[in-house]
């Protein structure tokens, strides 16, 4: 299913191939931090991508929300 070379590759360690079930795999394999689980209370656990992600959308919503205010 691979090319010759792929596998060349992969068997001299030069490529690697990560299989994953999830997204919240390929997230923690790419980035090597803690994709989280979201909490009882909503949240993420503290530090993970999602985390990070959430606290992001957070911040701009609240931007757009002001600007809003503003016209």
């Amino acid at each position: 299913m691979l090319k010759e070379e792929v596998l060349e590759a992969v068997g001299n360690e030069a490529f690697h191939i990560w299989p994953v079930k999830t997204i919240e795999e390929g997230i923690e394999v790419l980035t090597g931090v803690k994709a989280g689980a979201r909490q009882a209370d909503g949240s993420f656990e503290e530090g993970s991508v999602n985390a990070r992600v959430d606290q992001k959308l957070r911040e701009m919503a609240k931007k757009m929300m002001e600007f809003e205010k503003k016209e």
